[in-house]
């Protein structure tokens, strides 16, 4: 393992690294906010008023005895 860091240098591969690791973090964390069920800033006020919009089912008659 220690051959590898002969060959590259180790600041510039771990700054490369965290810089690529924080964009791929950053692009998570947009497609997660794109969505309904994952968007944790508006608190998936959609969702709550799809909710709400429901009909309610007519009620089963109790069976005669």
């Amino acid at each position: 393992m220690w051959r590898i860091w002969l060959l590259f240098d180790p600041r510039r591969t771990l700054v490369a690294l965290f810089v690529f690791l924080f964009a791929l973090a950053l692009l998570i964390h947009f497609i997660l906010l794109s969505t309904d069920k994952y968007n944790w800033i508006e608190g998936g006020s959609k969702a709550r008023a799809a909710a709400t919009q429901m009909a309610v089912p007519p009620a089963v008659p109790a069976p005669q005895k």
